[in-house]
């Protein structure tokens, strides 16, 4: 996939482009992004690390011992014999593993006609090897989570298991076997080649994507930072195999790669089973071409205009910087922040509260080489994109004459550094965190960084501000000539060695308790009591790296009745009320947040608001205050609905156009047959559009009043946590408020309307998309659950499964095809829904294969093979999703609505351990019926 860098922009910002990625692992929807080529010479080049001692100390090919190399803040680096750079950051706090392996190689590395050769490469990795020829059905077998990304300087690899010894030694053995003997072979890339051609096609229709490369081509005229990721469609479709296997034979070895485990595993076992699987692995003789290439200093502006269909205005000004290891990137770090943040960035101040763009956004990469930062706006309808490019440039380019503040320091500070604890207390992530900083030089760039961020004066954020932030170093949507050019600092190479011999480590973070998540432990180390409000609590204390515990809170208000024509009501207020109470403003509200270390996520549906918690076990109980201040003292400023209404008109906007929202927008209206303005009636895009234009201050108001209280309420934390205090803030917070109004739930009954194929012409608009659905008689409770949940595993989840095989891996027709089902866990009556995406001119191919499969299995069934394939899979899923907090914590907030123990969990692995091959196929064909799906389809289809 490519790699998706933007996330801190927020969702009704322009989107950017991700990573390049070989296979969804959800239904995720991946942009196309942006990456590079680079001239590569033919020189001798240098082998991967640089100390003299390190390199004596190691012969050309061995299976004796790892060499250990540095230990920093619990992360422990050896090298083998070979040059493989192995990393162990040991962490017991969830019972899960994470192995990933970096290769330095990305888009920067590839040649004229070779872009995107790095990603198609890491697509072609998973076609398999004479041992594993078919990896990603084993990795469904097995339970792993597992995909791949490709950026401008490194690939990665990677994949999370609940911990278990077999799984690691295979999975490791996997890589190992992978690095060297990998097919990659034409047959496999003729039909691979229309599934990278479908996630190139999904890329060009996102705006945003689109501009984003344009952009870095403008910026770059000679390295391949200019070039992106997904690489040009005349390279990719006349690839050169053996080119390409030359790329591979270069680039993927074990002197090129460093390989990371995190987790719950032994130390001393995964170091002997990494010395299995990689030390027989020879040292390559060959040397890695070096790349010297880079840009002259900026000499004047630039400028680059795209015109294309949907979407809403943007315009963007973009910079080069330093690369990461230079010591001036904290500063363009806390810059992002400082310029770009919502709602404390200068950009959001002083632009879109003026109410010359709906939202803002900032950006910078961590690179090897130098790099470049990013600001963007997006407009609502209506906005003038010329008053909004002068806003921007007024707020960047002023910074000499405005001088950034302490404050303005101190508050991205702040933030930044929430935003690193949280990365590294997690041992899922912190070692993929991990992969872009060895791209840029050096994992150690991870800590120094940190510290840099701490120590870095106001004196040195304004100098790179000034620096930087100047119309000769900028790349705008216009040419605007200068008489007299003022140069940026011209870049510079880093020494990495140098630059850390300064670094100071931190002491390890200490060992926490080895917690087993299995439905029994779960249920029995669960407190549960009532509030006298009638809020239901759950808190499950236990052992969690960096002290992080995640929370769930669910509020029930109203009825089918009271809650006639408040739908777009009750979703504004939930994202209101951020927005200020009469003691603090929105931003003393985020500031507050910052302070806690928390993370808020509001969100509404009919009769029921959530909000979802991330925070520290000291700062729990205070951010419990804090929620409560805001459910029951939000003000509802005017002025902050005016700017909400502004950016959900901007986001809706942006989805009239786009395929997949009109598709979805489609389906759901068939399946809710109501009158408008009951809960359930979905209203249209221009519905929704006169809605929130309408919508007052009065109405929210007076909709917090009728239905603001706790009386039926959930409560739910997981993490460490202190019990008997996170008890006392709630009893402050919520023990006594109580609703006014009554509560009973909007029912929401069986609907199946009349089957229908709807098509959609969406024009200018590359990638198409499928949407089928079919309602199901039944809930989580009934018998054919398990059964018809392992039918849908094998028909259309997971790299087996048989939608998968056909449509994307033997006939290469779609990036992503799945089925799956939304359970309801009350009514009998839940969804099965499936879906592709693929270029507009497949759709016939795709439309035949999609039902032929589904004719196959009903006529055929499954086989016994493929049964015990996916109920390992499933099973191992399961186990991994009770590995994960806020799942978890919201699972029990669930089960106390339901009034359900957590042993529930464990009945239905207990059915699905059981299931019999009849029992399976027979519920198939109980509950399936093509004939009766309603499908859809939406793209750009030609006569």
């Amino acid at each position: 996939m490519l790699k998706r860098f933007l996330s801190t922009v927020i969702a009704v910002a322009v989107s950017l482009p991700a990573p390049a990625q070989a296979k969804p692992a959800k239904p995720a929807k991946t942009t196309a992004a942006a990456a590079k080529k680079s001239g590569k010479a033919k020189a001798p080049a240098k082998p991967y690390s640089n100390d003299p001692a390190i390199k004596a100390a190691l012969p050309l090919a061995s299976s004796a011992a790892p060499l250990q190399v540095h230990s920093v803040e619990g992360v422990s680096e050896y090298r083998l014999a070979n040059g493989l750079q192995v990393l162990l950051i040991p962490d017991d706090s969830k019972p899960t593993t994470t192995v990933n392996l970096t290769y330095r190689v990305g888009s920067k590395h590839e040649n004229y006609g070779e872009t995107g050769m790095a990603h198609l490469l890491e697509h072609l990795i998973f076609k398999g090897t004479p041992k594993n020829p078919r990896a990603w059905a084993e990795f469904t077998k097995r339970g792993l989570r597992a995909n791949g990304t490709t950026w401008l300087d490194r690939t990665n690899y990677f994949a999370s298991f609940s911990a278990n010894d077999e799984n690691l030694q295979w999975y490791l053995d996997w890589q190992a076997d992978a690095m060297v003997n990998s097919f990659i072979a034409r047959r496999d890339l003729d039909t691979e080649m229309t599934v990278v051609r479908n996630e190139m096609e999904m890329g060009e229709n996102n705006p945003g994507n689109v501009m984003f490369e344009r952009t870095l081509a403008t910026m770059y005229q000679w390295h391949n930072y200019g070039k992106s990721t997904i690489g040009a469609r005349s390279d990719v479709e006349n690839v050169n195999i053996t080119r390409l296997q030359a790329f591979y034979r270069t680039y993927y070895q074990p002197d090129n790669a460093t390989l990371i485990v995190s987790g719950k595993f032994d130390p001393d076992k995964t170091l002997r089973l990494i010395t299995q699987a990689y030390g027989k692995l020879p040292r390559p003789q060959r040397m890695l071409p070096p790349i010297y290439t880079m840009d002259p200093v900026q000499d004047g502006e630039r400028s680059v205009t795209l015109r294309r269909n949907g979407g809403t205005p943007a315009v963007w000004a973009a910079y080069h910087v330093v690369a990461a290891a230079h010591a001036d990137y904290a500063a363009v770090d806390l810059l992002n922040l400082i310029m770009g943040d919502t709602p404390s960035g200068r950009l959001h101040r002083q632009v879109v509260e003026r109410q010359l763009a709906a939202s803002a956004f900032s950006f910078s990469a961590e690179l090897a080489d130098p790099g470049f930062q990013m600001f963007g706006l997006q407009l609502a309808p209506g906005q003038d994109i010329d008053r909004a490019r002068q806003g921007l440039l007024a707020v960047l380019e002023s910074v000499a004459r405005e001088p950034i503040s302490q404050q303005e320091l101190d508050r991205a500070k702040q933030k930044w550094q929430k935003k690193w604890a949280q990365a590294f207390a997690n041992p899922e992530t912190v070692g993929v965190a991990m992969s872009d900083m060895i791209g840029a030089g050096d994992w150690r760039l991870f800590f120094l960084n940190r510290d840099r961020v701490a120590q870095i004066s106001l004196a040195d954020v304004q100098r790179v501000a000034t620096e930087r932030y100047r119309a000769d170093n900028r790349t705008l949507s216009t040419y605007i000539p200068t008489e007299q050019a003022i140069r940026a600092p011209a870049p510079v190479k880093v020494d990495t060695e140098a630059e850390l011999k300064s670094f100071a480590p931190k002491n390890a973070a200490a060992k926490v308790e080895a917690f087993d998540a299995v439905p029994a432990n779960i249920e029995a180390r669960t407190q549960r009591f009532a509030l006298p409000s009638g809020m239901k609590v759950a808190l499950l204390a236990k052992g969690s790296r960096g002290g992080t515990v995640q929370a769930r809170m669910s509020l029930h208000f109203g009825d089918e009745r009271s809650l006639m024509h408040q739908g777009m009501v009750a979703a504004m207020a939930a994202q209101m009320l951020t927005r200020g109470t009469p003691a603090m403003s929105r931003q003393q509200i985020q500031d507050r947040l910052d302070a806690l270390k928390a993370e808020l996520a509001i969100n509404s549906r009919a009769g029921e608001l959530q909000i979802t918690v991330t925070t520290l076990r000291e700062h729990l109980p205070g951010t419990v205050a804090l929620v409560a201040e805001l459910l029951q003292q939000s003000n509802f400023p005017a002025d902050g609905l005016e700017e909400l209404k502004r950016e959900a008109l901007a986001g809706l906007e942006e989805q009239r156009k786009e395929p997949e929202a009109v598709v979805a927008d489609a389906i759901s209206r068939e399946f809710s047959p109501y009158p408008k303005g009951d809960p359930r009636y979905v209203p249209s895009f221009e519905e929704q559009e006169a809605e929130i234009k309408a919508l007052k201050v009065e109405q929210l108001r007076a909709f917090q009043r009728r239905f603001g209280g706790a009386s039926h309420a959930e409560f739910a934390a997981v993490g460490d946590l202190d019990a008997n205090a996170v008890r006392a803030a709630l009893e402050a917070g919520f023990g006594h408020w109580r609703n006014t109004s009554a509560y009973t739930r909007v029912p929401q009954p069986l609907v199946a309307p009349q089957p229908r194929r709807l098509v959609f012409k969406t024009p200018d608009k590359q990638n198409a998309t499928m949407l089928a659905r079919l309602s199901l008689p039944l809930n989580d409770l009934h018998a054919d659950y398990p059964a018809l949940m392992l039918a849908n595993y094998m028909l259309g989840s997971g790299g087996s499964s048989r939608l998968w095989k056909r449509i994307r891996e033997s006939e290469g027709l779609s990036y992503d095809v799945r089925s799956w089902v939304e359970w309801n866990t009350v009514e009998p009556n839940s969804a099965w829904l499936s879906s592709a995406i693929f270029a507009p001119q497949n759709q016939p191919k795709v439309e035949a294969a999609y039902r032929e499969e589904l004719a196959r299995a009903l006529a055929e069934g499954f086989s016994a093979k493929e049964l015990e394939e996916a109920r390992r899979g499933l099973l191992g899923y399961r186990r991994l999703s009770r590995a994960q907090d806020a799942g978890l914590a919201a699972a029990l907030a669930g089960n106390l609505y339901l009034d359900r123990s957590y042993l529930v969990s464990q009945q239905v692995d207990d059915a699905l351990a059981k299931a019999t091959l009849t029992e399976v196929n027979a519920a198939f064909r109980r509950y399936i019926k093509p004939d009766q799906l309603v499908i859809s389809f939406g793209g750009d289809f030609k006569p």
